[in-house]
């Protein structure tokens, strides 16, 4: 078997006109490092698109292609993977990309590194590494790791990216005429009023409509169940991110309470954190976020899931659709998949990126097929790319 001969990061930036989850609201102003703080949960996100891509080169010159989020301070993510991570990892066998990411993880979990940076750095060269494995196997990552029971993966539309609650709607209202049925909006662009925005997407959507609500994390248990409360006539089929990350015993109380199905888990980036949550709290729906959580760690929280019955909803987010094709190979396999995150105003621009036959159609994503990932960059990428030595 062919070893680890070198690995490289790349920044990748992709200007966008309207920043991530809409226009920015009348007292939100773009800083000197170009990004803008969300009002609604007091979170921080650049104005233009971003991740890390990383370039694993074995020592046959196969190359593998993994990738993670790289939204905020990307640097800080790269000098960890040339650090820290690269040196202990050049030599391996990507057949052993399991254990690997123990070994990556061990190096820094009795300094209370257990997620961000660290984690996000370790996630992409497990991508890489599974991409590598699939290609020494010759077969594309899923059918190392089981039976496809998903041919397709249904996905649900997230964001309705117009700075007017009229214009969300419409939106919508489009994308229902073209065959959608599922729709996520976010609490935190919500202007005109989160319950608002609930009862005129209803109204507009009418009865067979799924309808999810993403409250980003803004509210203390007690303020997120009167919330639900005022929600739960318009039938939302779930309330995502209810509580602060950090807020166990309220997320538990939310989900035990609530009247409406609870999703929560994509700041969640490994096994344990899950296993945690998941002791206390009974949300109806996990939603793991390859970008964070790597291949590895990915069909672990799944595998708990399954365990303790609770359905699976990947999230998906800003990338170059890297870690999306990686989180596709492992939703293909997952019984329990219920339908996967579709960041429409991400996924179709990344396309022109790479070389894939990945794509999405009728409601649903198209699996790649080639060995690995399925997917690799196309030489356009490379245009807006920086390599970080």
């Amino acid at each position: 078997m062919s070893r680890v001969a070198s690995i490289e990061t790349f920044i990748v930036t992709v200007p966008r006109d309207t920043p991530y989850l809409g226009p920015l609201a009348a007292d939100e102003r773009v800083n000197a490092r170009g990004y803008v703080v969300r009002k609604g949960n007091g979170t921080i996100y650049p104005v233009v698109d971003r991740s890390i891509v990383v370039r694993i080169t074995t020592d046959d010159g196969t190359i593998g292609w993994g990738e993670t989020y790289g939204i905020c301070a990307p640097r800080a993510t790269c000098e960890i993977i040339n650090d820290l991570l690269a040196p202990v990892t050049i030599g391996a066998n990507p057949a052993d990309v399991e254990a690997i990411w123990d070994e990556l993880y061990g190096l820094m979990r009795v300094r209370g590194c257990s997620g961000g940076f660290h984690v996000d750095a370790i996630a992409a060269i497990d991508i890489a590494l599974w991409d590598l494995y699939g290609k020494q196997r010759g077969m594309p990552i899923r059918d190392l790791l089981g039976t496809t029971v998903n041919a397709t993966v249904p996905g649900y539309l997230s964001g309705l990216p117009c700075s007017k609650l009229a214009g969300r709607v419409a939106l919508a209202v489009d994308n229902y005429a073209a065959g959608h049925r599922s729709f996520k909006f976010a609490a935190v662009v919500s202007h005109e009023g989160i319950v608002e925005e609930m009862v005129a997407l209803r109204r507009a959507l009418g009865a067979d409509a799924q309808i999810m609500v993403d409250l980003h994390w803004k509210f203390t248990a007690a303020e997120a169940l009167a919330l639900i409360a005022q929600l739960a006539p318009y039938r939302p089929y779930f309330v995502e991110a209810p509580v602060k990350p950090e807020d166990q015993a309220g997320l538990a109380y939310v989900a035990r309470e609530s009247p409406v199905p609870i999703a929560a888990g994509e700041e969640w980036y490994t096994e344990y954190e899950v296993r945690n949550r998941l002791d206390t709290a009974r949300i109806a729906v996990l939603q793991p976020e390859m970008g964070h959580t790597g291949i590895t760690q990915f069909r672990r929280i799944a595998r708990l899931a399954a365990e303790q019955g609770v359905a699976i909803a990947p999230h998906a987010t800003i990338g170059t659709g890297l870690f999306l094709a990686a989180s596709l190979q492992v939703s293909a396999t997952l019984p329990h998949l219920w339908k996967h995150e579709w960041q429409h105003s991400v996924f179709a621009r990344n396309l022109r990126f790479l070389d894939s036959d990945m794509g999405y159609a009728d409601g649903a994503y198209v699996l790649p097929t080639a060995p690995g990932l399925g997917a690799a960059p196309r030489a356009g990428m490379w245009d807006c790319a920086e390599r970080v030595a």
